[in-house]
């Protein structure tokens, strides 16, 4: 099979093209250049691009680049601000992958002649009677099958993860065993396009949008203080906010970037039974229909939290209405809420108002 390999220069997708390089399969690695700005995250700098390319000359393999930045740009970076002016608080890695490492590059490389993709995440892909299923990966801990949701059926016919199965640690074993050059090399951190070093998110913000301050207020509306930058407050937020001085820990409750207000309240304020979803992507109709017979169903808020109990999913207005099985602390507004059976993802959506 002739098989594309998405290379990052980290050691998963490096160890991804060996073993289906060991396999048989005629490889060809492929590093999509994404973001042009400065970025100290370990992802999509230039010396990444060139760990790549040394490992795919140490395997033997083929090495393209493909320059995706202005998609990039459009269909990320651009939502990103975009939405922090509406007072959402996005997740550009799944969006990253909804539209890039998976939708563009798999078009690419079917008009390539190659049969199947294939990525570093770890992540699982099951074969069963109603078709292909994504899974949990091996490695718990590892495990990036929430940042995957969005990939359907005909995505998952074509695509392969070969480091699903196994632990980070053996991982690396395997890339030490074959003297690859990224066997050491560190995980990448936080949001590719935004550099820590240059004075992060509020910097990479506020060259792009105004920044608003905004009074912070409790239940009874009582001015408690204030923020520099009412965009960058998210709900659940507990630090940064200048309040607390008695002792009680409070947390971003509301967040009305229009009116410069942020309300803030106790811990179990957050808690709701239930949250509105738009955007929702299935894996296919037959995992929409378990989805909405809810049976036995666990929803996850965050790449790496605890799942919670579903009583319901109900279809609404295009969207979905999940409800809880216990009271659960509400998810900010722009990010996703994954529904698994078990190991097994059935989709997910983004978290809207309600």
């Amino acid at each position: 099979m002739r098989v594309l390999v998405a290379m990052s220069g980290g050691v998963d997708s490096s160890v991804a093209a060996a073993l289906l390089r060991d396999e048989g399969h005629e490889v060809v690695g492929v590093t999509m250049r994404l973001w042009g700005g400065p970025s100290d995250s370990g992802c999509c700098s230039v010396s990444d691009v060139d760990d790549a390319r040394r490992v795919a000359q140490q395997l033997d393999v083929e090495h393209l680049v493909f320059n995706f930045s202005e998609d990039f740009d459009r269909q990320v970076v651009g939502p990103y601000v975009d939405d922090h002016v509406r007072g959402l608080t996005p997740n550009p890695c799944i969006e990253c992958n909804r539209h890039l490492k998976f939708s563009r590059l798999l078009d690419r490389a079917l008009a390539l002649g190659f049969d199947a993709i294939a990525t570093g995440h770890h992540a699982r892909i099951e074969r069963t009677a109603s078709g292909p299923r994504l899974a949990r990966a091996a490695d718990r801990a590892k495990d990036q099958s929430y940042v995957l949701h969005m990939l359907d059926a005909t995505c998952l016919e074509r695509l392969l993860l070969p480091i699903g199965e196994m632990t980070k640690d053996e991982v690396r074993a395997r890339a030490t065993a074959l003297g690859l050059r990224t066997a050491t090399k560190p995980d990448s951190q936080d949001v590719c396009f935004i550099a820590r070093s240059d004075g992060g998110r509020s910097t990479f913000l506020g060259d792009r949008i105004p920044l608003h301050p905004a009074e912070v207020v409790d239940a009874e509306g009582n001015r408690l203080g204030g923020v520099e930058a009412v965009e960058l407050v998210t709900i659940g937020q507990r630090r940064g906010l200048g309040v607390g001085i008695d002792g009680r820990a409070r947390y971003a409750v509301e967040v009305d970037v229009p009116g410069r207000r942020i309300r803030v309240g106790e811990v179990g304020e957050l808690d709701v039974d239930g949250e509105r979803l738009d955007s929702v992507i299935w894996v296919d109709a037959a995992a929409r229909a378990q989805a909405l017979a809810a049976e036995g169903l666990v929803g996850q808020t965050s790449a790496h939290g605890a799942v919670v109990p579903i009583a319901s999913i109900a279809a609404v207005d295009g969207g979905v209405d999940v409800s809880w099985a216990r009271p659960t602390r509400r998810v900010a507004p722009g990010q996703s809420v994954v529904v698994y059976a078990g190991e097994v993802v059935l989709g997910g959506g983004i978290v809207t108002r309600r």
